[in-house]
């Protein structure tokens, strides 16, 4: 997946998660965001980490997101491997 495409699946995101009042309020105390930061960070990669990071801690809001979306299921972890910071890091 290309970055700019992985952005687009990312800003989807953002967007539907801002639809959803309870899971927003959520994101924005687990990460330490402002609603403000929701409009300001919105393009910075290292934020759209983020939101994908915390809706792919509950399967149930990754198949919302995609049936929302008529994405793939394994898109937004494609997508966040994609964005600039995203490579997941190896231990060994």
């Amino acid at each position: 997946m290309q970055p700019d495409h992985a952005q687009i699946i990312a800003l989807q995101a953002l967007s539907w998660l801002a639809t959803e009042e309870a899971m927003l309020l959520d994101f924005l105390q687990a990460s330490g965001a402002s609603p403000a930061d929701l409009r300001m960070r919105a393009g910075d990669p290292d934020f759209q980490i983020a939101v994908l990071d915390f809706l792919m801690t509950n399967d149930a809001w990754i198949v919302a997101l995609c049936d929302a979306h008529a994405l793939a299921y394994t898109d937004p972890a494609t997508a966040r491997a994609a964005l600039p910071g995203g490579e997941t890091p190896h231990w060994t």
